[in-house]
C-alpha cells in the first residue's frame, strides 16, 4: 500500500476536513450564527496576530498596537521592521499552525497533547474580552474539550483538533469573507498586500494565498496519513499510555 493511501479511519478524517471547511464558512458569514464561533475565532485571530508580532520583533520593528476582535478582525500596528516579512508571517503562521492541528486529528495521542495548546489558547484572549456571551461560549468550548477526553477513549479530541486545524489553515478564506460580506474595520491581509504592492490587485493576492493554504493543508494531510497509519484499537492502546481516561 502507498504511504499516502488512507486507511478507512484516515479517509473518514479527510471527509471531516472537507465538511468542516463548509460548516466554518457557513457559520462565519451567516449573521446570528457567527457569534457561536467567537471563542475559536479569537483563538485563530490571536495566533495570526501573534505571528505578525513575532516577525515584527525579529526584524527589528516595534509593536505599537494590537487588536483582536471577533467582529472587527485582527490588526497589528508596527513601526519599523521588514513590512513584507511581517505581513507574510500572519497567513504563513496560521497555515502551519492549522496544519499541525490537522495532523493531530489523525492520531488520538497527538490530539491529546495538542488539546493542552488549545485549552490555553482559548483562555488567553479572555484577558481582553468583556463580552459576557463570548466568555460563556468560551467556557462551553473548554467544557467540550475536557469532556472529549472521556468520550470513546478521547477519540472525540481528533475531530476537535481537525475543526480547529481547518479554521486556522484556511484563515485567509475567512479573513477575505469578513472583508467582502461584513466590511470589517480591520482590512484583511490580502487587502494589505494590495496596498503594499498596488500593481497586483487584492483579489489576485487573495487567490495566491488561498492556493498556498490549500497546498500546505494538503501537504499536512498527506503527512498525517503517512505518519499515523494506525487502527482505532492501536490508537486506543497508544493513547491509554498518556493520561488514560
Amino acid at each position: 500500500m502507498s504511504p499516502v493511501a488512507p486507511t478507512h479511519e484516515q479517509a473518514s478524517s479527510v471527509v471531516h476536513i472537507v465538511v468542516y471547511a463548509v460548516v466554518i464558512f457557513a457559520f462565519w458569514v451567516i449573521p446570528g450564527f457567527r457569534v457561536v464561533l467567537n471563542p475559536l475565532k479569537l483563538f485563530t485571530i490571536g495566533w495570526h496576530e501573534l505571528c505578525h508580532i513575532c516577525m515584527a520583533i525579529l526584524t527589528g520593528g516595534s509593536v505599537m498596537k494590537v487588536c483582536i476582535d471577533p467582529d472587527m478582525g485582527g490588526a497589528t500596528i508596527v513601526a519599523g521592521g521588514h513590512p513584507p516579512s511581517i505581513l507574510a508571517a500572519g497567513y504563513i503562521g496560521s497555515t502551519i499552525f492549522g496544519g499541525l492541528f490537522i495532523m493531530a486529528g489523525f492520531d488520538t495521542l497527538v490530539s491529546k497533547i495538542m488539546s493542552f495548546v488549545l485549552g490555553i489558547g482559548l483562555v488567553a484572549p479572555l484577558s481582553v474580552v468583556r463580552n459576557k456571551l463570548t466568555i460563556l461560549l468560551t467556557a462551553v468550548y473548554e467544557g467540550l474539550l475536557i469532556g472529549f477526553w472521556f468520550i470513546d477513549h478521547a477519540q472525540a479530541l481528533r475531530w476537535y483538533c481537525l475543526f480547529v486545524g481547518v479554521m486556522n489553515a484556511l484563515y485567509v478564506v475567512w479573513d477575505i469573507a469578513d472583508d467582502k460580506y461584513f466590511r470589517k474595520a480591520n482590512d484583511s491581509d490580502a487587502t494589505q498586500w494590495g496596498i503594499m504592492y498596488p500593481r497586483v490587485p487584492a483579489h489576485v493576492w487573495a487567490t495566491l494565498w488561498i492556493i498556498f493554504e490549500i497546498a500546505v493543508l494538503t501537504g499536512f494531510v498527506l503527512l498525517g496519513i503517512a505518519a499515523f497509519k494506525r487502527t482505532t484499537d492501536e490508537m486506543y492502546a497508544e493513547a491509554a499510555q498518556f493520561l488514560p481516561t
